[in-house]
Formats: C-alpha cells, sequence, structure tokens
C-alpha cells in the first residue's frame, strides 16, 4: 500500500516523502518509519518493486522467444523493454534515473540489473557462436542496443515523438520497426 502510493506520488511528479504516501496509504504518519526509516529506503523499495514488475515482462517474452534462435530473443527482450517502459512510465523513470534514490543504495537491485546484462550478453554471445553477428565486438554491440532501447524508451516518456511525426497509435509498431533496423544492422544476413 505505501510503496503503490509513493509510487502514485512519483507519476504525478510530486515530491515523494514517506509521510505524504502514509496520508495517501490512510496509515498514521509515523508507522511506515519502521519499515522505511527515510525516503531512500521507501524508494528503494519502490525500485525493487519496479524492478521485479519488469523481470516479470521479460521473462514472459523470453517465454514466447524461440529458444534456439538467439537475435529473435535479443528483439524479444528488447520489445518487452520498451513496452514495458511505455505502460510504466513512472517505474522506468524511478529504476532508469538517479533522480529518487542512489542506484547503488540496493544489492537486489544491482544484481538483478547485473543479471539481465549478463543475460542480453549470453544472448549475443549465443548469435555470435552460431555465426549471425557482423561484427565480434559484443560489448560494443549490447552498449548500442541499450542505448537504442533506453532512448527510444526515454523519447517516448519526455514526449518526443508527436514533434517526430509518430502518432500515439503508432508507438509501438515504431519501436517494433526501430528494433528490427538495429538486428538487420548487427546480422550477418
Amino acid at each position: 500500500m505505501l510503496i503503490d502510493a509513493a509510487l502514485q506520488l512519483a507519476a504525478e511528479g510530486a515530491e515523494v516523502s514517506v509521510r505524504e504516501a502514509a496520508r495517501r496509504a490512510a496509515v498514521s504518519p509515523g508507522a511506515p518509519f519502521r519499515h522505511f526509516p527515510n525516503r531512500d529506503a521507501l524508494m528503494v523499495a519502490v525500485a525493487e518493486e519496479a524492478q521485479r514488475r519488469f523481470r516479470v515482462e521479460i521473462e514472459a517474452a523470453l517465454g514466447d522467444a524461440a529458444p534456439a534462435d538467439p537475435l529473435a530473443r535479443f528483439r524479444a527482450f528488447g520489445i518487452a523493454y520498451v513496452r514495458w517502459a511505455m505502460r510504466n512510465p513512472a517505474h522506468f523513470e524511478i529504476i532508469s534515473t538517479g533522480r529518487y534514490f542512489a542506484h547503488g543504495s540496493s544489492a537486489e537491485l544491482t544484481r538483478d540489473n547485473a543479471e539481465l546484462v549478463a543475460l542480453t550478453e549470453r544472448m549475443l554471445a549465443d548469435a555470435a557462436d552460431q555465426g549471425l553477428l557482423r561484427s565480434a565486438d559484443l560489448k560494443r554491440i549490447l552498449i548500442a542496443g541499450r542505448a537504442m532501447i533506453y532512448g527510444f524508451a526515454r523519447m517516448n516518456l519526455d514526449g518526443h515523438f508527436p514533434r517526430w511525426g509518430v502518432a500515439e497509435d503508432e508507438i509501438e509498431r515504431m519501436a517494433e520497426g526501430v528494433i528490427d533496423l538495429f538486428i538487420a544492422g548487427i546480422a550477418t544476413a
């Protein structure tokens, strides 16, 4: 309840405080401090919940992708990332920026992020092993892919697409097309 209230405050662009989250959650002002001694602790809990929901989306998308096709899995991961960010802008903002808390303050988030990076590294390594990539520089491909997907999600969150002539109902299809273009650029065929 308190985590949802803090998320709602963030989604509204309001200042998140333990006291205001408690008020919104209709609990006594002092009660949350037993669980969250300060705003940072509350925001870490919010970010951990956001990350958990993000992982559910990623795992569902990967479950639908062909296990033997690493580029299809890489595509599914990218599309799931963008869709999740578009459908959960407050969650995306919380876990992708340093505005709400220090990212290194959560061992769980640090571990989970490392697992996601390792997962994408494995997908690219599998693609390289199968001769599917033009370049052997997997780190560069990984960073370029991350920058492209994060950038697309950020452009959406910041409201840039109307200026680029992309209507609201076209954004997801545009994301898929951009990801497909990226994959075509890194793939051998």
